[in-house]
């Protein structure tokens, strides 16, 4: 076999190599969320607190297709390390089929519970009415979307990070032309609102489908998908769950604590439920090429793990904590120096105004610290540790967070509630580098 890149190439420039085409798509991504809030917020705070009801159960949604990619995208890269073919193999096989799993949950929801779950947060029929075709259209649809972060995780696990990002592009790039005709009804399409925003999230997914299976089935790659063939190893599916459902999880509890942290505020005020949703979405542009550096480092850590190759396991560490940092660096900067702009931007004023410059520049100051748990999690997921990555996230998101922000709103109301983040990162911190010091003396510094 010839030697992978993976246990070969300079590390400093593997993972620079490996990172930014996750990077970049992850970046487009970002923006995407961030023009179709602006276009939806030109139709008013009441389609914009529509569709950021929704926001949890997209990020559910996200948590699951990502959850269960992470954890195919973990035992694939071992699996090369080790050079077992054939389950890295069955490995990438399984994973198609855990999507389509994960696709019918959500449908199932979006045709039986959506209205339920979309009644507790508002009884404005107008919000009511478009949150609910919002939210039904994405998760009715959500094959698409799911099928791509599938097949992107394993073609990131064998190394390939270009043909996931063309994908991921194909997908940002669509919806961000789709949004304004189908909002507003340009080129004589439809003025739909709100439900043109989710249409046109589906038509994109739909194209970043089809690019990612042309590609599975028309070149070559270091893993085999033949779905005829595949018979289940169970013992192969358990391992992407000891990684993927800690994974799933660990995602879950950011759309549970938004649901939380906005039914909490939404009882004081319905900016706050609005400046929480741009929060969200702003937040990606400095997270999301985070998590790039997060994905390229993810599978060169796993396939040096199975290599048993301590040396480039550390490196690839050391180096993805200075790139993600250097990010976290210059997005505490841009919210603490320009909140009015970025706000300004979904076409904030008066109260939602005045709450989201607090919140923005308060919620920031957690990003520099963030940084130790994003990077820390992937090692764990890619040497086997999701369940650490699950404790970590539930102390960041939920215990960190909650507690405080009922506190807060209780003692002191909305202006200062945006502290329970930083309060949580700094937990967070804590948890994962106690945990590091201890998974370094006994699984890593041991390698031979």
């Amino acid at each position: 076999m010839t030697e992978n890149k993976m246990g070969s190439a300079p590390i400093k420039n593997l993972i620079l190599g490996m990172s930014w085409p996750a990077m970049l798509s992850m970046m487009i991504n970002a923006v995407y969320s961030i023009v179709d809030s602006i276009f939806v917020s030109y139709l008013g705070e009441g389609a914009l607190v529509a569709v950021t009801i929704g926001l949890p159960i997209q990020l559910m949604l996200v948590a699951f297709g990502v959850g269960s990619g992470v954890g195919v995208n973990s035992v694939i890269a071992r699996k090369l390390g080790e050079k077992n073919q054939i389950s890295a193999d069955n490995a990438a096989n399984a994973g198609v089929y855990i999507e389509l799993v994960n696709y019918i949950l959500f449908a199932v929801f979006g045709l039986f519970l959506a209205k339920t779950f979309i009644s507790h947060y508002t009884n404005d029929p107008y919000i009511l009415e478009n949150g609910l075709e919002y939210l039904q259209i994405i998760t009715l649809g959500s094959v698409f979307v799911l099928s791509a972060m599938g097949f992107e995780k394993i073609l990131q696990a064998t190394g390939d990070m270009i043909h996931p990002m063309i994908s991921m592009l194909i997908g940002a790039g669509t919806n961000i032309i789709l949004d304004p005709i189908l909002i507003f009804g340009y080129l004589g399409a439809p003025a739909l609102g709100v439900k043109g925003a989710a249409i046109a999230t589906i038509i994109a997914q739909f194209f970043a489908v089809l690019y990612i299976v042309y590609i599975i089935l028309k070149k070559e790659h270091l893993v085999s998908i033949s779905l005829k063939n595949y018979r289940p190893d169970f013992k192969i599916i358990k391992d992407i769950y000891v990684v993927g459902f800690p994974a799933i999880i660990t995602q879950t509890l950011s759309s549970v604590m938004i649901m939380l942290v906005s039914l909490a505020v939404s009882a004081y005020s319905s900016s706050a439920v609005a400046v929480l949703g741009v929060y969200m979405r702003l937040e990606k542009f400095v997270f999301m090429p985070v998590f790039g550096i997060r994905q390229g480092a993810m599978p060169i850590m796993g396939y040096n793990y199975g290599a048993k190759n301590k040396e480039r396991i550390i490196s690839a560490l050391k180096y993805s904590y200075l790139y993600a940092g250097i990010i976290m660096i210059l997005g505490t900067l841009l919210f603490q120096l320009m909140p009015y702009k970025l706000l300004g931007m979904f076409n904030a004023e008066g109260e939602m105004m005045e709450i989201g410059v607090s919140a923005l520049r308060t919620i920031s100051i957690c990003f520099i610290p963030a940084t130790f748990g994003v990077i820390t999690s992937a090692l764990y997921q890619a040497i086997g540790h999701g369940f650490l990555v699950l404790i970590g996230s539930f102390i960041r998101q939920i215990i960190g967070i909650l507690p405080f922000v009922y506190l807060i709103l209780h003692f002191s109301g909305i202006k200062y509630v945006w502290w329970a983040f930083p309060i949580a990162e700094i937990s967070g911190l804590i948890f994962y580098g106690i945990t590091l010091y201890i998974i370094y003396k006994k699984e890593i510094k041991i390698l031979d």
